[in-house]
């Protein structure tokens, strides 16, 4: 299994205006309908051992009113041809549409920002595109791209001012500042940080991998979370210069592959998905300084699930409330629902429900935490689930969205 097969992609900033042209344009196409992907890779041909759940009849609706943009990152070097822009009922789970928005080469993981849209490059040549979202009718147009700087960029977040877009390059273990300009687009690169190290598995941690580079809640610093050194390494941003400045690194135990990471509300504690280790684990984290400390890694599947066998956990993402932490298993085809104690610093393992799909790479909460979407790279779809505010519990709204090499799934 290559590098580039088991990567993936903070989660992403809720889109402030831009709405009503982007849901215009894609129910304008609705009769288009959507390219199914196929199911690929030995991932997809497993059968998990996760619970299988039943259709959510009972699960409290969103409030929100009317289809809301919903966007999916893909590979252009498989089957798809661009991003993918469709709807979704906040209310039902339903998608609709299946327009795409050429110009952007393997666009594998996605932010918004206001009325703009950005993406990586998952390029040799790596770089980052910005995109304007419309007002009225109309589709989404590309503003312009910028290089990273480096190579196979996979994730990029923008920090909360919206001031500066940070990106993350995997295959050459980097980590790109550009900011961004009046119009929204993106101006000239301003930094470059390269990591440096390796780590035990001679396949995955050769050199350096960063996988993701994100603010922390208070916007006071900035995390890369780097997969071949098993490091989160802290840097704080200048934002007159652009520059990063490196504060400090934690180390956790070699061969995890950690791969992205995501806060707890109070940003007292962070949870750390570890793609080679098949585990997460609860950080302390300290807002004042930016120190992250690791506690023990814990299994992200039930005991007994698939032994012997790789997981490749992926996504994790937090509840609104920080009652519960969600992680998504590609290799058991499943999400995992953990409890998350009051502080925030303990999680237990309650479940692990079945996708109905193949390698769900990404996992992303609707508007208001209601629903929760997974993107199954290798299945071509993406399944929504109801969720339970009171339990966390998952219940699926329905079959799965056909939809051509999903890997980044932007509900907004």
């Amino acid at each position: 299994m290559g590098e580039r097969d088991t990567r993936g992609p903070g989660r992403r900033a809720v889109l402030a205006a831009g709405v009503g042209g982007v849901v215009a344009a894609v129910t304008a196409g609705v009769a288009a309908a959507a390219a199914g992907g196929g199911d690929g890779g030995a991932a997809g041909s497993r059968t998990p051992e996760a619970a299988a759940p039943q259709p959510s009849t009972t699960a409290t609706p969103s409030p929100a009113d009317g289809p809301r943009p919903l966007y999916l990152g893909t590979y252009t070097t498989s089957a798809a041809q661009g991003i993918g822009l469709a709807a979704y009922d906040p209310a039902t789970g339903a998608i609709t549409g299946g327009g795409t928005l050429a110009g952007v080469a393997n666009p594998s993981w996605l932010a918004v920002s206001g009325n703009r849209l950005y993406a990586v490059d998952e390029q040799s040549d790596g770089a980052v595109t910005a995109i304007a979202l419309p007002a009225g009718d109309g589709a989404p147009t590309v503003l312009g791209t910028q290089p990273t700087g480096g190579s196979g960029p996979c994730h990029l977040s923008v920090t909360p001012d919206g001031g500066h877009v940070l990106s993350a390059n995997y295959d050459s273990g980097s980590v790109a500042v550009h900011p961004v300009g009046a119009d929204g687009g993106l101006l000239p690169r301003t930094d470059l940080v390269q990591h440096t190290g390796s780590g035990p598995d001679p396949d995955r941690q050769g050199g350096p991998h960063a996988h993701m580079v994100l603010s922390d809640p208070a916007g006071r610093y900035v995390l890369a979370v780097d997969l071949g050194t098993d490091s989160v390494y802290t840097y704080r941003l200048d934002t007159a210069t652009g520059k990063l400045a490196a504060v400090s690194r934690a180390a956790v135990t070699p061969g995890s592959g950690p791969r992205h990471l995501a806060f707890h509300p109070s940003g007292r504690f962070a949870y750390l998905a570890n793609e080679l280790g098949d585990s997460v684990i609860v950080c302390g984290y300290d807002q004042d300084s930016g120190t992250v400390t690791p506690g023990a890694p814990q299994p992200t599947v039930p005991s007994g699930s698939t032994p012997g066998e790789r997981n490749y956990p992926a996504e994790v993402v937090v509840s609104p409330d920080g009652a519960f932490v969600y992680v998504s298993n590609r290799g058991h085809n499943s999400v995992a629902r953990f409890g998350v104690s009051d502080d925030g610093g303990t999680l237990t393992l309650v479940d692990a429900v079945a996708t109905g799909g193949a390698y769900p790479r990404d996992i992303a909460f609707g508007a208001d935490g209601a629903l929760l979407f997974a993107a199954n790279q290798n299945g071509g779809s993406v399944t929504v689930f109801h969720r339970d505010a009171s339990t966390g519990a998952l219940a699926p709204t329905g079959a799965p969205f056909s939809a051509p090499t999903p890997v980044c799934v932007l509900p907004t």
